[in-house]
């Protein structure tokens, strides 16, 4: 598809155009306004995360980086996917042209596997973050860098997608050239990070049942409660992301099938949501945050009184067995 279709070429559902469009005006003002909520809390959460992380010296420990590094691709899927969503909902059209279409998809995808991968880093019990933390992170970019960057230059493309107010990868062309990418790009940008995920969710499982079955001290504690956060994290973003993997395979491998609005739509929405929940998770799981952030969010007032539990999430490495353990 090289041009947009007539009533997404700047003719809004407003202007009493006799061209089809595939929701009424009530249906696109409603979407804008779900998307509007979770841009504007992943905005406010994300920056949050960001911030206390760069004011405080007790947070930049190498899980805390992995989070942080997170937080940024969530809050760049955020302002180049989710906003102009809202927008574009708002005015029944996507207003940003073929240009603006590339680069949204270009974004979205860059920084959704780098969320992706980053994820996976995390799960992998840390094997990237604790040992080489910065390496391991810039790998996460590098890697979405690379599978990203085809399209600007002819293999695969960007296009509309759901009901036509947002981008992504062209999942519909039949051409070689896109399918050989399409095919690439999900092998080893989706794939291979969820098997690694998958594994290491399993992996994090078992841990959880033999620190249960032995009992343990305080590190033994502390080891327990950031892996259930880790596998909090990995349920919310398979739970995000699967649909709309689930689409993509549907619509790669019958490019032609004809899906209801709504089929088309809750997978985005659920994908672009997935913004909000991580930081919701480790500001609530992790009291290294939560200290940190509930003042910043609440300017500067604490609705309870601080706990200085040892038992609680303290992502801080010892020195002796190379696991986390309480400051």
């Amino acid at each position: 598809m090289d041009s947009f279709p007539e009533f997404l070429n700047g003719s809004s559902i407003h202007d009493g155009s006799s061209a089809k469009v595939p929701l009424p005006w009530a249906g696109f003002i409603t979407l804008s306004l779900l998307m509007a909520v979770f841009s504007i809390t992943s905005v406010v959460l994300n920056t949050t995360v960001i911030v206390v992380t760069l004011r405080h010296k007790q947070l930049r420990q190498p899980l805390n980086f992995a989070l942080v590094n997170l937080a940024v691709a969530d809050l760049g899927i955020t302002l180049t996917g989710s906003v102009p969503y809202v927008v574009s909902n708002a005015v029944g059209y996507y207003i940003m042209g073929r240009v603006g279409c590339v680069l949204e998809g270009f974004s979205v995808a860059l920084f959704g596997i780098t969320s992706l991968c980053t994820v996976a880093l995390i799960a992998v019990e840390r094997l990237f973050v604790v040992c080489k933390p910065l390496g391991g992170l810039a790998l996460s970019w590098l890697w979405s860098l690379i599978w990203n960057t085809p399209p600007l230059f002819g293999w695969g493309s960007y296009q509309l997608e759901g009901v036509g107010t947002s981008c992504g990868p062209d999942w519909q062309s039949r051409d070689f050239k896109n399918m050989s990418y399409i095919i690439c790009y999900f092998s080893l940008c989706f794939a291979v990070p969820f098997v690694i995920i998958v594994v290491s969710y399993s992996w994090l499982l078992y841990t959880l049942r033999q620190v249960a079955k032995v009992g343990g001290g305080a590190a033994a504690r502390a080891e327990a409660k950031v892996a259930r956060m880790v596998v909090m994290m990995v349920l919310a973003f398979l739970v995000s992301w699967l649909p709309y993997a689930t689409l993509a395979l549907t619509v790669i491998f019958n490019p032609d099938v004809q899906l209801p609005v709504l089929v088309k739509v809750v997978p985005i929405y659920m994908a672009k949501s997935s913004t909000v929940y991580n930081p919701m998770i480790y500001i609530y799981m992790n009291k290294q945050f939560q200290r940190y952030a509930i003042p910043l969010l609440m300017c500067g007032k604490v609705p309870w009184p601080s706990e200085d539990d040892a038992s609680d999430v303290q992502t801080v490495v010892s020195p002796l067995n190379n696991k986390i353990s309480p400051d």
